[in-house]
């Protein structure tokens, strides 16, 4: 059986320079969020986003009594 290699599609980037931004600036802004909300770990590694099969997410951030 032969295999045809998966190509991935042109993604220019002017394009979607827009979303760009966009996704970046919402990643800024969750990462600001969890900085504040979470305990200090050294290096700020309690702020990272983390790769998962929906996309960019984070370990559960503390809210007063609840959990975000």
């Amino acid at each position: 059986m032969d295999r045809v290699p998966a190509v991935w599609p042109d993604l220019p980037y002017p394009a979607w320079r827009g979303t760009a931004a966009t996704l970046q600036l919402w990643t800024q802004i969750v990462g600001k969020i969890r900085l504040s909300l979470t305990p200090w770990l050294n290096h700020s590694w309690q702020v990272a986003l983390y790769v998962t099969a929906r996309g960019l997410g984070t370990s559960p951030i503390p809210f007063g009594n609840e959990i975000l």
